[in-house]
Formats: structure tokens, C-alpha cells, sequence
């Protein structure tokens, strides 16, 4: 693809996300976004057919970038390892202004959503490749494993990332490890 389409596409997802941060999803307009990119309105419209296109392919470009940002380098992760959630962490904290905005935009679910089904598949993977002789059910350790690690980036995202990527990891695996008696 030509180098001047993709940086367009960026300088209007950029502008997006920034106003994202600012205003309600409902507030924006094209017309300010076109404003924020510097480009011209017919522009944005030549990259995306309306705001909620944008939206939608702005939520598939970042949750790419954290996907490939993660990534073993073999490909697929088969074991949850501390190196990978490091790495998620870390990616997260270097790009906080646009993963900030989009994990915690309350009008717009749709990245936390897509970014939750997206742990569940990788969690999916390991746990299915994990020997478990607890009884405890391959679904619900993947789904209580993605909504937990969903959960707490949130967390960390609001809270202003008060901890390093490695103090969260390290607190996971106590907690994985405590194995918690709760009832």
C-alpha cells in the first residue's frame, strides 16, 4: 500500500482516538476529525465510509498491534508464560494514551469486548494444552483466566498503572499460585 494512504489512515485514527479521549463517541463528528488529522473532510471519507467504520477499524488496527506486539516468536503461545503477559503489559504501558482511551471510553464497549474474546482464544489454546487433574472444566478456567487478565488491565489502565508490568505479573502468579479457598 502507497506510504501516503497509510500515513493518512493513521494521522485519522490518531485524530480519532485523541478525540475519542476528549468527547463522547456521539459528539464526534467527521468533520472534526478531519479538522484534528489536518486533512480534508473528503479524505476521511475516502478511507472510511462513516465514524462508525472508523470506530471498528480502529479497534481491529490496535487489538493487531497488541496481538503481534505479544506474540512468541514461534507463533502461537501453547503456555502462559510470564515473558508473554510482560510483554502485554509493557506494550500497554508504552502505548497508554491509545489503549487508555480505548480500554476505558465508556460509551464504546467494543475494544474491552473484542479485546476480552481476543484472551479468551489465546487462554483457549494453553488451557487446552494444559494437564489439569483438578476436575476443573477446560471452559471456565479459559473464561475465568481471559475475564480475570480483561479485568485487570482495566484495572491497572485506570488506576494510572501504579504498579511495573513486572509487579503485575508478579502479583498474578501469587495469586494463580495461592490457589485462594474462598468457600
Amino acid at each position: 500500500m502507497d506510504r501516503r494512504i497509510v500515513r493518512s489512515r493513521q494521522m485519522i485514527m490518531q485524530a480519532f482516538i485523541g478525540l475519542l479521549g476528549e468527547q463522547d463517541f456521539e459528539r464526534i463528528t467527521i468533520q472534526g476529525i478531519a479538522d484534528r488529522a489536518n486533512v480534508n473532510r473528503g479524505t476521511v471519507y475516502l478511507h472510511f465510509t462513516d465514524k462508525y467504520d472508523l470506530l471498528e477499524q480502529s479497534v481491529e488496527t490496535y487489538l493487531t498491534m497488541l496481538a503481534d506486539s505479544c506474540k512468541p516468536e514461534g507463533g502461537t503461545a501453547t503456555e502462559l508464560s510470564r515473558d508473554l503477559v510482560i510483554r502485554t503489559f509493557t506494550y500497554l504501558k508504552e502505548h497508554a494514551a491509545v489503549y487508555g482511551v480505548l480500554i476505558t471510553n465508556k460509551g464504546i464497549p467494543t475494544f474491552r469486548h473484542r479485546m476480552t474474546q481476543m484472551i479468551e482464544g489465546n487462554m483457549t489454546v494453553v488451557v487446552n494444552h494444559m494437564k489439569l487433574e483438578t476436575g476443573i472444566h477446560r471452559d471456565v478456567l479459559a473464561q475465568f483466566l481471559s475475564l480475570s487478565l480483561t479485568g485487570l488491565i482495566e484495572w491497572w489502565v485506570v488506576q494510572s498503572m501504579p504498579y511495573s508490568p513486572e509487579e503485575m505479573v508478579e502479583q498474578m502468579t501469587k495469586i494463580l499460585e495461592a490457589r485462594l479457598r474462598l468457600w
